[in-house]
């Protein structure tokens, strides 16, 4: 059996947690913690290390999702998530474009490690026309048309699996080269 490594990684409270629990075929591996700071009034309890989760694709390959903290103080997990993964999800949350140029600094740092390929999974999008607020994305994360931005309701397992598949075909694409 192979095995593939997927991080899953974002700022704070964009629903990485959320999106590997409802995808996962285990009871994921979580550390969150009760939050003491400010960004309590956000939510209640963050990652503090990672999560992790585990799908079975078919009899020969199975996924790990590995889930980074979103906080900055937490930051260096993800050197260490990252290492050996195939691809990744970067999870933003639309209704929040104030968290668009910590995604950006989360794809720079990670485009140091790696030239995996990655999509971004766009959470909570406002009723309507997503392609503006794709727009929006993209222009303040300063991707070109090539990187996938999907909508995605993270407690959604369809939605979750349309990311999922998103990411795999790219890194196919990648094989192809």
């Amino acid at each position: 059996m192979r095995s593939f490594k997927i991080v899953v990684t974002g700022p704070f409270s964009a629903g990485k947690t959320t999106f590997i629990k409802s995808i996962s075929e285990i009871s994921i591996v979580s550390t969150e913690r009760a939050i003491s700071d400010s960004t309590r009034r956000v939510k209640a309890e963050t990652t503090v290390a990672m999560d992790f989760g585990r799908i079975t694709i078919s009899k020969d390959i199975v996924l790990y999702l590995f889930g980074t903290p979103g906080q900055e103080r937490f930051d260096f997990m993800w050197q260490i998530l990252s290492e050996g993964m195939l691809g990744y999800i970067l999870m933003l949350d639309a209704s929040r474009p104030e968290t668009f140029a910590e995604g950006r600094r989360i794809l720079e740092f990670f485009a140091t490690l790696s030239d995996a390929p990655y999509v971004i999974g766009a959470t909570r999008m406002p009723d309507g026309d997503p392609s503006q607020v794709i727009d929006t994305i993209r222009k303040e994360l300063n991707i070109d048309g090539d990187i996938q931005i999907i909508p995605c309701n993270a407690l959604e397992k369809e939605d979750v699996k349309k990311v999922l598949l998103g990411l795999l075909y790219d890194i196919l694409k990648t094989l192809d080269k």
